[in-house]
């Protein structure tokens, strides 16, 4: 498919809600972000597998959360179903990081890609690996093609020292037992994961594996059919956090956002698409990003629906 007229409408579209919301002031390194920024990347699975975009698509951004769906894949490759015992698979109806939920469920998460999920999953790849963050970039390096991909160590010591909730959701995991490893090193990798850089030409290459039900970008299976489907139901349920609902009615695709403003998304045995606006919406999720991929599965008529 030629993707040069869709891209640009996409474009347009998008632009109208760039700078709508606000960003991640929480996160002093994310605050200078420009908030009228926006991107967006198609990475194809026909052909020569070719890979478009518009916008500022190869400005460098954190992925943030966005880094919970490779975790993710990466421990079910290696572990199989055995994580499911430790994380659900519920859409959460609250916060990402809200302690109150993980209090109420016994500190069983309620799935992967809420903070207290993504800290079991960090725990377990750590367990896995001996470096869940390198395993981590690692993996993206190759999947991207781009040996450029790495943390930037100034956001992740930004996040560590302002990250209070995330320690208390850490710590209340360690209270009921769910973490094998120290808080102090489930933190550290945990945050050199999210402060991971990346752009949406690189992202969207990174996550063809999930519209290619498994396959990996040399041809090797690093998932069954059956584990993509679930990391991307997952997706589809979680992925937008307490706005799920109306991320599915609008776009009709699994996607995983992240608070540096990309959102992920996969359209199974055609393509990824990740677009990019650091403005967030109070769900957490890029008004830009939100209103392109909209935009994207309006035109084209790509969805799971």
């Amino acid at each position: 498919m030629d993707y040069r007229a869709v891209l640009e409408e996409v474009a347009a579209t998008a632009r109208s809600a760039a700078g709508v919301g606000r960003v991640a002031e929480y996160i002093p390194a994310l605050a200078a972000a420009d908030p009228t920024a926006f991107g967006f990347a198609v990475a194809d699975l026909g052909g020569q597998g070719g890979v478009d975009g518009v916008g500022d698509w190869e400005a460098p951004f954190s992925i943030q959360s966005v880094s919970k769906v490779f975790t993710l894949a990466l421990v079910l490759a290696a572990d199989g179903e055995g994580l499911w015992a430790r994380v659900g698979k519920e859409p959460s109806g609250s916060p990402f990081n809200s302690l109150a939920q993980l209090e109420r469920d016994r500190g069983v998460p309620r799935n992967p890609f809420v903070n207290a999920g993504a800290l079991v999953v960090t725990d377990r790849l750590q367990d896995l690996t001996g470096d869940a963050s390198s395993a981590l970039r690692d993996f993206l390096r190759a999947e991207s093609g781009d040996p450029r991909v790495d943390f930037d160590r100034g956001i992740a010591a930004s996040e560590l020292r302002h990250g209070h909730r995330n320690a208390a959701l850490a710590h209340l995991l360690a209270d009921h037992d769910r973490l094998a490893n120290r808080v102090r090193t489930v933190l550290h990798h945990y945050y050199l994961q999210c402060s991971i850089t990346m752009n949406c030409r690189t992202l969207a290459l990174a996550a063809r594996f999930l519209a290619r039900h498994g396959l990996r970008a040399d041809g090797t299976r690093l998932l069954t059919r059956s584990e993509a489907k679930r990391v991307n139901a997952v997706m589809l349920v979680g992925g937008t956090y307490d706005e799920a609902g109306e991320f599915a009615h609008r776009v009709g695709l699994p996607a995983k956002s992240g608070v540096g403003g990309g959102i992920l998304a996969v359209v199974p045995g055609r393509c990824t698409l990740c677009a990019w606006g650091p403005a967030l919406d109070p769900h957490g999720n890029s008004t830009a990003a939100l209103a392109a991929l909209d935009a994207f599965t309006t035109l084209t008529g790509w969805s799971v629906f």
